[in-house]
């Protein structure tokens, strides 16, 4: 049992709990489902990732920093990849990016998402092939647009009118014709945070399906005829564990697709079902395994075409989470432990909302474990706090720590990879972790620390 459930059950349990829950928790136990492929706990007690100890890797790299398992991430792409062998998987970037995590994806395959002009140069400069990358953004600028058409991207999602004029024009005058997807909005909102549900009609992505602007969209693109209008997207959200919300965005989608046939007689050759693939951020998450997630899918895709009476269109998915979060600890030092009135026992670490913000933005959940070394001492309940000045600079809302936890041990938490290095910030100046890649015996650093100089080096005031 979670914490966060066991005090939603118990009420405040107070900083240990009652002896009957304390009794069966193993402070020293790892839930493989929670951690990267290659992380084990050692005979001493410390964790160790791909043969290596994260004793060795805080003191040569410092603390925090992301720690990426290189075998697990190409795994995971692998696995996707295998799962949709008659798609085409795009890899999120937003989720996390930098070179080293473009040329693995790119070596393992898949084709990439970006979304802003910052992603598209890292994929570029990381030698993505451009015909592989996929343009998404509610608001791309002009010369955003203008560099993927001189790059050569092989799609571009379009997400408003004003887009379509301004990427026509940009196409015309230079007499190309990119590829083109239009972005639907099929009103449905996924179970999961306000924040991240992105496909219900109240909300600034793509266009309106139950408005009709969906279709007036498709039928301008198709009557201009300078883009090349290859299918539609939608997209409901973001750590999604229930398949239902990805059946009722197929059938919306392919019954425009049947309006666009019938007004125009054209058959739209391919379909982008978005990504939003959960993972399993603590022991209550069960996420669904990437041959289920493909064998549902082809289910609704095949059944909605043949009711429709259309062509199976060509898939496309868009994981970035499924495939980087689960890739990536990140590993603390405590600095101090405080228990407030036995009420709760808070342990620092040497990070916090700055290189995690989706615990303070989400309210998103997290597990932890001591990482330096095992211990037989009793439960405690904890939180795991950041240095920032704030309130609400918490890591880990609760988790069960080893009693004796003190100053000096390092903290691992799982399941980092995605959105909080690309999240990160300098709140409090503080720079951001570096990111150290981890493969057979041996560490690589793909992202430096930041420094106190690089800080600096923006401020010339």
């Amino acid at each position: 049992m979670r914490a966060h459930e066991a005090g939603a059950l118990h009420g405040d349990i107070g900083s240990r709990g009652p002896a009957w829950l304390r009794a069966p928790i193993d402070v020293n136990a790892l839930v493989p489902a929670l951690w990267p492929g290659n992380v084990r706990r050692a005979d001493g007690g410390a964790l160790t990732v791909a043969g290596l100890d994260v004793r060795d890797l805080a003191a040569e790299y410092g603390t925090p920093a992301y720690v990426l398992d290189e075998d697990d991430l190409r795994g995971r792409a692998r696995e996707f990849l295998a799962a949709f062998a008659d798609a085409d998987v795009y890899y999120a970037g937003k989720a996390f990016l930098c070179r080293a995590v473009v040329r693995m994806i790119a070596e393992e395959g898949l084709h990439l998402d970006v979304c802003t002009g910052g992603e598209l140069a890292t994929a570029l400069s990381a030698g993505m092939p451009a015909e592989r990358i996929g343009f998404h953004g509610n608001n791309k600028s002009v010369a955003e647009l203008t560099r993927a058409l001189d790059a050569g991207v092989g799609r571009i999602i379009l997400d408003s009118f004003a887009e379509i004029d301004r990427l026509t024009a940009l196409a015309r005058e230079r007499g190309v014709r990119p590829g083109v997807l239009i972005r639907v909005t099929v009103g449905v909102e996924a179970h999961t945070h306000e924040f991240i549900a992105t496909a219900h009609e109240d909300q600034k992505f793509g266009f309106s399906l139950a408005g009709g602007a969906a279709l007036a969209a498709a039928l301008r693109v198709l009557d201009d005829d300078v883009l090349d209008l290859r299918g539609l997207h939608s997209h409901i959200g973001s750590q999604i564990f229930d398949a239902s919300g990805f059946e009722v965005s197929a059938r919306r989608v392919l019954a425009l697709q049947a309006q666009i046939r019938d007004a125009r007689g054209v058959e739209l050759p391919e379909l982008d079902l978005g990504g939003g693939f959960g993972i399993a951020y603590t022991t209550q998450d069960d996420p669904a395994a990437p041959h289920e997630l493909a064998k549902r899918m082809r289910k609704i895709v095949d059944g909605e075409c043949a009711a429709e009476r259309l062509a199976v269109p060509r898939l496309s998915i868009e994981p970035g989470r499924a495939i980087v979060g689960p890739a990536v600890f990140t590993l603390y030092e405590v600095g101090t432990v405080k228990d407030v009135d036995g009420l709760r026992t808070y342990v620092s670490v040497d990070g916090g909302m700055s290189d995690n913000i989706r615990t303070a933005l989400y309210d998103a959940s997290y597990s932890a474990t001591v990482a330096n070394r095992a211990s037989t001492a009793e439960p405690l309940l904890a939180r795991v706090v950041g240095k920032h000045c704030e309130s609400g600079d918490i890591v880990v809302k609760d988790e069960f720590l080893p009693a004796d936890v003190q100053p000096g041990d390092l903290v691992a938490v799982p399941g980092t990879g995605a959105y909080c290095r690309s999240m990160a910030s300098n709140y409090n100046h503080v720079p951001r972790p570096p990111v150290v890649a981890v493969r057979d015996g041996r560490a690589r650093l793909i992202v430096r620390r930041e420094t106190e100089e690089d800080l600096l080096a923006l401020d010339v005031g």
